[in-house]
């Protein structure tokens, strides 16, 4: 039982680090350093995001506010990123999480990842994550679409194993399509589901225990020895589409 207890107060540690600082007032988020600590309230859903939670299906009858505005991958991308000289291949699914997939790559199309740090690195008491994608390189930033001047967030987009679509604005208890497994890629975001914006991490090993809670959109293929070599405060050196950049549908 100690152990078991043990086990899950590491893994608490370990969500409350995923959680984004100072995203908005009204967010109670922990800081992103490798002490930081998790609060009960990190993996709580919010009546009003499961009440509007909904499939993409449903998405033509704008039932997901904004959801028309984000860019969307429709099928599969790969980007090449490249960290103290070395390349990682991500392959990007659109397929199963197109609005998390389009949001990335779009990201990537437009610079927003060139020369931005890896702000926390887990390696201790297990192999966690290597998380990076903020502009302000501590944890508490997100990418301001300069054409609406603010912050461009995501809605939280998790598709169950064996489902035509994914779900919007709610985690989930079903095993999902895309999983936390080591290579996995995947967005951070603050305690609000619908709170992503641009800070991503990789997944160092499987990390079962946030299936369902944050929004996997891509597997490493190629290069992980290099995602493994990441240590806090490296940079991110370029970030390029080599392969399906056609797939990515923004709004005109």
């Amino acid at each position: 039982m100690r152990l078991k207890f043990s086990q899950f107060l590491v893994a608490l540690l370990m969500i409350g680090g995923l959680m984004l600082g100072g995203c908005s007032a009204e967010n109670v988020a922990s800081n992103t350093s490798p002490t930081s600590t998790a609060t009960s309230k990190a993996t709580e859903v919010s009546p009003k995001s499961t009440t509007e939670a909904t499939t993409v299906s449903e998405t033509s009858n704008e039932k997901i506010p904004g959801i028309k505005d984000l860019p969307r991958l429709e099928g599969q991308a790969t980007v090449v990123m490249t960290v103290k000289g070395s390349p990682i291949t991500i392959e990007v699914d659109g397929t199963n999480a197109p609005i998390t997939a389009g949001n990335f790559v779009d990201l990537v199309q437009k610079g927003v990842y060139n020369g931005l740090v890896f702000h926390r690195v887990v390696r201790e008491p297990q192999p966690f994550v290597a998380q990076g994608g903020d502009p302000k390189g501590n944890g508490t930033g997100g990418y301001i679409d300069p054409k609406i001047g603010t912050e461009r967030r995501i809605p939280l987009e998790i598709k169950p194993k064996g489902a035509k679509d994914p779900i919007y604005g709610k985690t989930i208890t079903e095993q999902p399509e895309l999983q936390h497994k080591q290579g996995a890629v995947a967005m951070a975001r603050s305690q609000t589901p619908d709170s992503a914006s641009s800070q991503f991490y990789f997944a160092l090993a499987d990390q079962g225990f946030l299936d369902g809670s944050y929004a996997v959109f891509g597997y490493v293929t190629e290069g992980f020895d290099v995602v493994n070599k990441i240590e806090q405060g490296d940079t991110i050196d370029s970030a390029k589409v080599t392969k399906g950049a056609e797939n990515l549908k923004t709004p005109q």
